[in-house]
């Protein structure tokens, strides 16, 4: 298995790291020869200035399974560490680990990365634990060793440091890793944010072009950094001078951005990493959007960029801004920019940037940063998410999203994320045709549900985008779903309080307060005032019309916008509002309409109140073996690896068959046809139950045979239960999803299904229970004794942590579910297995591959 990996380093540059080969031999000579005396002596235990041909052949000959080693690569082909393990002994569970980091190259957090991809790939050759010696002054190696999140064991002994240590990951090491990751990639973004200085290329000396608008827009904008032209001939371009090569400008370079053919890029780049740059932004086309010959170029661009330790944002970018006065970035082909403000804006369009940017002016959005992602063939919105979610200067995200590179860490970026800033998203709601092969999987509602379960706002448009987004950064969080509607129109008060309805508010009690048309601005302002102290009221809706003609008010008493906004801008309730005249009032949510204010202000009541709920823990699951479950062939030894039984059933194609598969599973046994689309209908005929003998086997063999065709199952009686569905299915926004809902005909007409992201907590398990439109019928519904709830929660926690653990399977149905008040019977599974493959979000850091 070929293993190799761009991986994202302390200082947030990137690396390459992949398995050793024969041919790194001078290599491996060479790193070795730069390595100080000290390095040495820690690594070796003893001075070792030459690698003797022995150790050097066995150094760079490994087996990839008893004996693997790592190394990463700096642009120019130099080894820049190795990391290796080797087993001790045949079939031996356990290996030794070590590794070496160039001495201009440590603190890097290298060794750290080394380790997260030695444990993975011990693992999948059946070790499960490393043991380790390192002298006692050797502080840098224990402390990669400690700090992993491992539970690592020292023993001192003849003077050197005996560590061992399993490597199945932890919730510990797993923490580890993503606060790792964070920082990382946080570290990489901020840099080119705040870049101290920018080189650009592709600017024309006569002011045409692409680059010739970012570089007048980035010099125009003020912004505060160096700004570095290169240009192939010209001595001076934008009245700035420009240089041959950005390094000889003298310069501190951060950030280069890219505008030159596609075919030139890769000279623009190499220049730009000569000069130290974080990263570049490249404006030009030509790429992955032109077919598969651009594809090819794009991947070979993103490879030589992450070995040069750059990150990418493009191609086919339209750039980045921010507004921080200290930085004043706007290297974007937009003159103008929004104000400055506390909102972070992600678009992957480039095309649509212009527009998106003035957008936001018009609306009086500010803006604290802006980065359109283009192609996003290396940075994109889960790289921001980690930025801004430690960014002092940004409080609310809004993202325009056309595809999700990485769906479960999107999911999981965005559950955190949306703990301390809302996140608005612009994604679609519906799902491409065989998403989850013959499963249905959930419709725009129920996907609209699992976006807001994770705590992301989702949209359906631009406009609704700055709909939200305006309300959020200008107002407070309401604190409930009840609301004060006032106005000066009856006709429409009466449509918001409609509005309120259907989009799950209630109207507060004592209203909608109806002024009347004659109202003044002190009125208005008496009335909101009152309903803003009001302990019956979370939110304000406030509809106004225009005066009635031929009455005559002081301009105090007409001035509307300064009364709405004498309350709207100092209350601890949001406000959004509905004016149909009038100038609108700076910072307040205004709309065009009654139904587009109140739709704003749902979605952030929904938001409000998941943020109001505990986030729930994923508990311990015994019985569950994850490791039995990777090498099963069939879905009732899947199951059973994580604790969940399947009523055995078999297959018959005759009569006898059928008497004989009685017989062997023993009486009373039911009969259902095989077709998987048919064999819950009861209604047709299509299963007979309580079978006691082998006459009523034939009898119901020949009937069902008749009707539906030869194939049946025969199956062993179980008590009668509520039938339930529990789905698994690969959602292209948030990876494994666990879909539940009451088995049957009605439910599947309806899309009566509930969704949750795995794995699953215990609150989102008990969530899916309750969700669906039928759940009554579980609890007691008429009479009826209530199932055993604490069993099927535990039943779904079960199937989460399947699916997030064994991305093979593709698909998982158990249908139907027999739930009881002393448990549950599943009568059927089917499972769609695919290639194991890697999910993007598991195993050790490594940066999506173009």
């Amino acid at each position: 298995m070929e293993r190799s990996a761009d991986v994202l380093l302390a200082d947030g540059s990137a690396a390459h790291l992949r398995q050793i080969g024969p041919e790194d031999a001078p290599a491996i000579v060479e790193f070795h020869s730069r390595m100080s005396d000290r390095t040495r002596y820690l690594r070796y235990f003893s001075p070792y200035p030459r690698i003797p041909e022995r150790d050097l052949k066995r150094f760079v000959n490994v087996d990839h399974r008893d004996r693997e080693a790592f190394v990463t690569v700096a642009a120019d082909g130099r080894i820049t560490s190795v990391g290796r393990y080797e087993r001790l002994g045949p079939d031996s569970p356990e290996a030794e680990v070590a590794f070496v980091v160039e001495d201009a190259e440590q603190g890097r957090g290298i060794g750290s990365v080394l380790l997260e991809h030695l444990a993975d790939a011990a693992r999948d050759h059946g070790i499960n634990l490393f043991v380790a010696e390192v002298l006692p002054e050797n502080g840098g190696m224990l402390r990669v060793f400690g700090d992993s999140g491992y539970q690592v064991r020292r023993r001192y002994a003849d003077g050197v440091v005996h560590l061992s240590f399993p490597i199945a990951p932890t919730e510990k090491s797993r923490e580890v890793q993503e606060s790792r990751e964070h920082l990382t990639e946080a570290r990489s973004i901020a840099r080119l944010i705040a870049p101290r200085g920018i080189a650009i290329y592709g600017a024309s000396a006569s002011g045409h072009g692409i680059g010739a608008a970012m570089l007048g827009n980035l010099r125009d904008g003020g912004f505060t950094g160096g700004i570095v032209p290169v240009h192939p001939t010209a001595a001076r371009v934008a009245g700035l001078t420009a240089y041959r090569k950005a390094s000889d400008a003298g310069t501190p370079i951060d950030l280069a951005v890219i505008a030159v053919p596609a075919d030139r890029v890769a000279e623009a780049l190499a220049d730009a990493a000569a000069a130290g740059a974080g990263g570049v932004v490249i404006g030009s086309s030509g790429f992955a959007e032109a077919g598969p010959e651009g594809a090819d170029r794009q991947r070979q661009l993103i490879e030589t960029a992450h070995a040069a330790g750059l990150r990418v944002i493009g191609p086919s970018s339209f750039g980045i801004a921010n507004t921080d006065p200290a930085v004043r970035l706007n290297a974007t082909m937009a003159p103008r920019l929004p104000a400055a403000g506390r909102v972070g804006f992600f678009a992957q369009s480039g095309a649509l940037g212009v527009a998106l940017l003035a957008e936001a002016d018009r609306r009086g959005l500010g803006l604290s940063s802006f980065v359109s992602a283009g192609n996003r063939a290396d940075v994109s919105g889960n790289d921001l998410l980690q930025y801004w979610r430690d960014d002092p200067g940004t409080d609310v995200v809004l993202l325009y999203l056309e595809t999700f590179g990485n769906p479960r860490k999107f999911a999981r970026l965005a559950r955190r994320m949306s703990r301390h800033k809302p996140v608005v998203a612009v994604a679609s709601a519906t799902r491409p045709p065989g998403l989850a092969g013959d499963l249905p999987g959930p419709d725009a509602h129920a996907v609209t549900a699992l976006f807001a379960r994770s705590g992301v706002i989702r949209v359906d448009t631009v406009q609704e985008l700055f709909d939200v987004g305006v309300l959020l950064a200008h107002q407070p969080l309401p604190t409930g779903n009840r609301v004060a509607v006032v106005g000066n129109s009856s006709a429409l008060a009466a449509l918001a309080e409609v509005a309120c309805r259907a989009a799950g508010l209630v109207v507060a009690d004592g209203y909608p307060h109806d002024l009347s048309p004659m109202a003044s601005a002190h009125d208005l302002a008496d009335a909101l005032a009152d309903a803003a102290v009001d302990d019956r009221v979370d939110a304000l809706v406030v509809v106004f019309a225009p005066v009635v003609p031929g009455q005559q008010l002081s301009e105090e008493d007409a001035d509307f916008a300064a009364a709405l906004a004498s309350v709207a801008l100092a209350g601890e309730k949001p406000t959004v509002a509905t004016l149909v005249f009038g100038k609108v009032p700076p910072r307040v949510p205004v709309y065009p309409s009654v139904e587009e204010a109140v739709r704003a202000l749902a979605r952030v009541v929904n938001y409000a109140e998941w943020l109001r709920r505990p986030p729930g823990v994923m508990p311990a699951l015994p019985g569950v073996d994850p490791a039995a479950a990777e090498t099963v062939e069939t879905t009732a030894e899947l199951l059973a690896a994580y604790g969940i039984p399947v009523v055995p059933s078999t297959l018959a194609r005759s009569a006898d068959e059928a008497v004989a598969a009685a017989a062997e599973l023993g009486y009373p046994v039911a009969i259902k046809t095989a077709d998987s689309g048919l064999r819950q209908r009861i209604d047709l005929g299509a299963v007979r139950l309580a079978l006691n003998d082998e006459e009523g086997v034939r009898t119901a063999y020949r009937y069902l045979a008749a009707t539906f065709g030869p194939d049946v199952l025969v199956q062993t009686m179980v008590a009668p239960g509520v039938a339930c569905v529990v789905e698994v299915i690969e959602d292209p926004a948030f990876g494994p999803v666990v879909g539940f809902g009451l088995s049957g005909v009605a439910s599947e007409l309806l899309g009566d299904l509930a969704w949750r992201a795995a794995p699953l907590t215990d609150r989102a398990a008990e969530a899916l229970v309750d969700e669906p439109r039928a759940a009554p019928l579980l609890h007691g519904y008429h009479g009826s004794t209530p199932v055993d709830r604490a069993a099927l929660i535990d039943l779904l926690l079960r199937v989460g942590r399947l699916a997030d653990e064994h991305p093979r399977v593709r698909s998982l149905l158990l249908n139907p579910v027999l739930m009881r008040p002393d448990g549950f019977s599943v009568l059927h599974a089917a499972a769609e297995f695919g290639t194991p493959g890697v999910r993007p979000d598991t195993g050790p850091r490594r940066l999506r591959s173009a």
